[in-house]
């Protein structure tokens, strides 16, 4: 058992985004420049405080800046400013739109979906080369065989191989996939950062003995509104404007993701002007920040998903009776109420605002019922189990600890005896 938290997966709960920013520019940082250090755009005078964005939040989670590899929410984060998919889910939308593709078709051939994408004419990476149908081919294909962490994604859900792709011609792809996945998963899954476009020419250029996954760790070959100026591993990820960008360029410069591991000490950043913007603030914090009138607190829906990961295939949870006797062993409403209401009750694998979602929440605590299941299960007598709980990362608005501590004394009242290993992401 392990908890965990993702984009668009199997949940207990979403939980709201809680964003904090100032509501007046921050004073300019004194003493040593190191929060805008790097990259030709300092270097040419051009990047000050004023168009410097500083967004602190624990970013320790993140291992890898490669978006063929990144399957931890800030490297994600950060990747996402970096590096473009060809269609992308927006805010108020309910299916894929256009990013790098222009338009698509699906057609039929056989047992085979085919998917053929148009490129926008005018995609730009940031060398200035267009983006191209080989460029797609191959930053797909590198995933797939580099098969790290994101790459079921690809592999697994929507079934793409690499002897199913092909360029047309330079701004034409085609994609074929078995008719056993549906083209609206497909796009869905597209979506992500592991489907991101890479420059192939300056990938090669600096392949390695890893496709290149080392040098993108310090350096970028994207087509997104910045480029990577420098990541101080645990300590910050710099990214500067990309000056080649092909749609309207940024306000801000430079934005500097700053890792500020405590709560507390992200609020004290937002109130000194440290901080331009800070994420996952808890319920103390947020009333703090509520009478200050220099910030702005912003609350929206997020796909971000917490949620407890039970092995089904190994005993106990092998039982399915037992996984749903965990299900109903929960307080749900006590755990939104320890996130000071900012957080939404899901039951399902698909989220709010995506195809197949239904809005259905069959479970709610049922001590008496769980306590059937597991004996019905063969564990009358109780059971014992370890989850591991990451540390040193947040879960929205609460860490980890106290919603497994939380979740651990619900399973405790019907005889589910819960150790807690905690763990740092990087375990």
């Amino acid at each position: 058992m392990s908890f965990r938290r993702f984009h668009r997966g199997l949940s207990l709960l979403v939980l709201l985004a809680l964003l904090v920013a100032c509501a007046a520019p921050a004073a300019a940082p004194t003493g040593s420049e190191s929060s805008s250090a790097g990259g030709e755009a300092a270097a040419s005078g051009e990047v000050s405080r004023a168009n410097t964005l500083i967004f602190a939040a624990d970013i320790t989670d993140i291992l890898t800046l490669d978006p063929a590899v990144a399957y931890e929410f800030s490297g994600i984060q950060a990747e996402g400013s970096i590096y473009q998919t060809l269609v992308s889910f927006e805010e108020g939308e309910t299916g894929p739109q256009p990013l790098l593709a222009d338009s698509w078709d699906v057609s039929e051939e056989g047992d085979m979906w085919v998917i053929t994408f148009a490129l926008n004419p005018d995609a730009t990476f940031a060398s200035g080369n267009p983006v191209t149908a080989a460029d797609v081919v191959y930053s797909w294909s590198r995933a797939i065989e580099l098969n790290k962490s994101p790459a079921f994604l690809l592999i697994d859900v929507a079934q793409v191989t690499a002897e199913n792709m092909s360029a047309v011609d330079e701004k034409t792809v085609a994609v074929k996939i078995p008719k056993t996945v549906s083209p609206q998963v497909f796009l869905s899954v597209i979506t992500f950062t592991v489907a991101a476009v890479v420059e192939q020419a300056v990938v090669e250029a600096n392949a390695g003995d890893d496709m290149g996954s080392t040098w993108l760790n310090d350096n970028s070959a994207g087509s997104g509104p910045y480029v990577l100026s420098s990541w101080d591993r645990e300590v910050q990820v710099v990214l500067d404007v990309n000056e080649n960008y092909w749609q309207e360029a940024p306000a801000m410069k430079r934005v500097i993701m700053q890792n500020v591991t405590e709560a507390a000490n992200r609020q004290a950043a937002i109130e000194t002007g440290d901080a331009d913007i800070v994420q996952d603030l808890g319920p103390e914090q947020k009333t703090v920040l509520e009478g200050n009138p220099d910030v702005q607190i912003v609350s929206a829906s997020d796909t971000l998903l917490i949620y407890i990961g039970m092995n089904a295939q190994v005993a106990p949870f092998d039982n399915p009776d037992v996984r749903e006797a965990v299900r109903y062993a929960i307080n749900y409403d006590e755990i939104i109420a320890l996130t000071g209401g900012d957080a939404e009750l899901v039951q399902e694998v698909i989220p709010a605002g995506f195809l197949g979602h239904t809005g259905e929440i069959p479970f709610s605590q049922d001590i008496e019922k769980a306590k059937e299941l597991l004996a019905g299960a063969g564990y009358g007598d109780g059971l014992e189990v370890t989850a591991l709980v990451p540390s040193d990362y947040p879960a929205g608005p609460i860490d980890f600890p106290t919603l497994a501590t939380k979740v651990q004394s619900d399973l405790e009242k019907v005889g589910i005896t819960l150790n807690l290993q905690q763990l740092q992401v990087s375990e």
